[in-house]
């Protein structure tokens, strides 16, 4: 079978919704207007997989009626729910553990109060790794810092804020975390923990889209976490995003990455301090308010 013939082309990617090389296409360039995400052709059954769930709750019956109901209405809620179902959201506790101990020794160092941003915050490890990691290092003193975590997805942003995390989600950390961070559940909530509220008091999730024209931030930062995130955007959207980072930097403030990013193109904006920690280069120390 000559599979790129026009038939192929437009059959379906699986055995209930007809997804054309159109509605692909369309969905491609509506994922990277919106949020910036750079969707490749080898993802069509991902695609096909997840947004499939809208066009069952919504009662449609192919792809294009479902599009055709986001074009209808550029405000609609429905736009989030899209957003929603195309963002992957892959974090675990002290997840690429190397930056943790970097960030303790940092913060000792910087004047008070500390605040960091976590620009990725999906279901709430990294955010909440991040407080561990400062009341670990300023003890005391943490109680003053701040956590902002955000990210664009508003359903993960809710389990983030409820804090609440099963056995196998923390299985990794030491005892003596859990025991400081965590309390343990019991009855109807038995193989699940939450947060502690000091350490939640911390930590203020927000909805961000990184690609939004302006961020509702008033803080500047000792550090900003953007690890992972960076991989699903092509280079010109990460060189927008990376230049708009430096000013909400404090002089000393590093930039966390993720292990599969490479921030040396914006060479005249970071420098690579430590791996995949990255410092502003001189003459870009300037804060701007």
């Amino acid at each position: 079978m000559n599979t790129n013939s026009p038939i192929a082309m437009t059959s379906p990617v699986g055995p209930d919704f007809l997804l054309t090389d159109d509605d692909f296409s369309k969905i491609r360039s509506f994922i990277h207007q919106r949020a910036g995400i750079a969707l490749g052709v080898q993802k069509r059954q991902m695609v096909y997989s997840r947004l499939s769930r809208r066009l069952r709750e919504l009662r449609l019956k192919e792809f294009s009626a479902y599009l055709r109901l986001l074009e209808s209405d550029p405000h609609s809620d429905e736009w989030q729910s899209f957003t929603n179902a195309l963002t992957t959201n892959l974090t675990a506790f002290f997840r690429e553990e190397h930056h943790f101990p970097v960030l303790a020794a940092h913060v000792k160092t910087c004047p008070q109060p500390i605040t960091v941003w976590c620009s990725a915050a999906s279901t709430g490890e990294e955010p909440y790794s991040i407080a561990m990691t400062l009341i670990e290092a300023l003890g005391g003193r943490a109680g003053s810092a701040t956590v902002i975590a955000t990210d664009i997805d508003t359903q993960v942003l809710a389990k983030g804020v409820a804090g609440v995390f099963t056995a196998e989600q923390v299985s990794k950390l030491s005892p003596e975390r859990l025991r400081r961070f965590f309390l343990k559940g019991s009855g109807a909530h038995a193989g699940k923990v939450r947060i502690r509220p000091e350490v939640a008091a911390m930590v203020k999730f927000e909805r961000l889209n990184l690609l939004d024209p302006k961020w509702a931030l008033s803080d500047t930062f000792d550090a900003i976490f953007c690890r992972n995130v960076m991989i699903y955007f092509d280079k010109p959207t990460q060189g927008k995003i990376l230049q708009r980072f430096a000013p909400l930097m404090k002089p000393h403030g590093l930039l966390f990455a993720g292990h599969s990013e490479n921030f040396a193109f914006a060479n005249q904006t970071f420098r690579l301090r430590g791996q995949t920690v990255y410092e502003l280069t001189a003459g870009r120390s300037k804060v701007v308010t």
